[in-house]
């Protein structure tokens, strides 16, 4: 702090500080410094986070910090991805999966996970079903 007039200097409130956002809030601290969560495999870019139906009543609650809160609100409103919803918020995707995993051990979403391509049936069988619906 300088003594003249009981500020911070400039260059050491400029880190803390953006004049178009306000004070910054490190990642870090959103997460209460965990950069990993037990669900990280199935919180792919593109897995869909869904809110469950008793979330309703947990956004009242005091212990979600106001992220989990908005990610409980985006996914009421539609199933997003991880993807999304880290755009959406404006957050590192790391810091929006530590903060999905809080969400799923509080049972307030779920994840869906598209089928991946190599899971899909094969064209060519379809096919054959397909051809063989249309001889009956």
């Amino acid at each position: 702090m300088s003594e003249q007039d009981g500020r911070a200097p400039r260059d050491e409130t400029a880190r803390w500080f953006d004049d178009d956002a306000g004070p910054v809030v490190r990642p870090y601290a959103m997460t209460r410094g965990r950069t990993r969560t037990a669900a990280e495999g199935r919180l792919d870019l593109i897995a869909l986070v869904i809110a469950e139906s008793r979330a309703e009543e947990a956004v009242d609650d005091q212990m979600l910090s106001p992220e989990h809160v908005e990610i409980v609100e985006r996914c009421r409103q539609e199933p997003l991805s991880v993807a999304e919803l880290a755009a959406g918020l404006d957050l590192p995707v790391g810091v929006v999966r530590v903060l999905i995993g809080d969400l799923l051990d509080a049972d307030l979403v779920h994840v869906s996970r598209p089928v991946p391509p190599a899971e899909l049936p094969d064209e060519k069988v379809l096919r054959e079903v397909i051809d063989g619906l249309r001889a009956l």
